[in-house]
């Protein structure tokens, strides 16, 4: 083998791993690409993001959403596609059916490529956007889902509407209702505990991957989700085991939510940047800390909720 074969060889076993993202541009920096961004590129991937629309929000509510065309999306993320090797696909809230449909063809056209897909709180939105929105992500999208990602209460709306026990439903539960459209896993957040706990599972229909409990946060924030399902992607796209990710990704978010700030009137931010800030003994004048390695071996600190 020439020596320019193994440089080129080496350059791309060394390559940045890329996460295809399709998501809308939040202009509060909250949620949204900005998130999907500054999330994957701090655990060390490579984001490809691909704007569906945009919100028209603050850091206190969601006003309204602006969905591009349909085609517009296909071009952009079929372009970049054809030159870049995407080692996972990402989809956040995308604003329309035909958005939907459009993503779905792509995933299928990349099937061995794992998607990971977050549901929002849909309710700032009218009833009947909600429930065409909810209707063709379930029928067109899941089918491409290798990991569904939401908060307990939100999935409960939209894939147990009509559950009937007194007893609410538990992450298997959605983790089979989910299944029942090709979803292999489900993880489930925001699962209410005593003592003011709340916990995370990594479930499929058959068992429970991952459980991962913290100490419920006090303050509101904003971009949550989208953090955690955009950090799961990168770090499957680092080729980490679903399970670690999803602990790694959890205890990421955790860090992120700990350092939030407030950048206006409304919620709190997560810092997804936190490692880079000095701490407070520190010169601010000092190099800046280098950033976390992959295995997001953090130093125990004490969470404030």
């Amino acid at each position: 083998m020439s020596e320019r074969t193994e440089s080129a060889d080496e350059a791309e076993t060394q390559a940045t791993p890329c996460v295809l993202v399709f998501n809308a541009n939040d202009p509060s920096g909250a949620g949204g690409l900005a998130a999907d961004i500054a999330a994957i590129a701090s655990v060390g991937a490579h984001a490809l993001p691909v704007v569906t629309g945009a919100y028209t929000r603050d850091t206190a509510e969601i006003i309204d959403h602006h969905a591009f065309d349909e085609e517009a999306v296909s071009e952009q993320a079929r372009t970049v596609l054809e030159d870049v090797a995407a080692k996972v696909i990402k989809v956040g809230f995308v604003g329309s059916i035909e958005n939907i449909s459009t993503i779905a063809e792509i995933a299928a056209d990349y099937a061995d490529v794992p998607l990971i897909a977050y549901m929002p709180d849909l309710s700032w939105w009218s009833e009947v956007q909600i429930d065409l929105y909810l209707d063709a992500f379930r029928d067109l999208m899941l089918p491409q889902t290798t990991v569904l990602v939401g908060n307990h209460r939100t999935l409960c709306r939209w894939l147990l509407p009509d559950w009937k026990s007194a007893k609410t439903p538990g992450p298997r539960d959605l983790a089979r209702a989910a299944n029942a459209f090709g979803v292999p896993y489900t993880l489930v957040t925001g699962i209410s505990l005593p003592d003011q706990l709340i916990d995370n599972v990594l479930a499929s229909s058959q068992s429970v991957l991952f459980s991962g409990r913290f100490e419920r946060f006090e303050a509101g924030f904003s971009g949550a989700g989208d953090t955690l399902s955009a950090t799961l992607a990168a770090l499957l796209a680092t080729e980490n085991d679903l399970s670690d990710a999803t602990r790694e990704a959890l205890s990421y978010l955790d860090r992120c939510l700990d350092a939030g700030f407030q950048p206006g009137m409304g919620l709190l931010v997560p810092d997804r940047l936190f490692w880079a800030q000095p701490d407070a003994d520190e010169d601010p004048d000092d190099n800046l800390p280098a950033p976390p390695d992959l295995g997001f071996d953090f130093p125990n600190h004490d969470t404030k909720h």
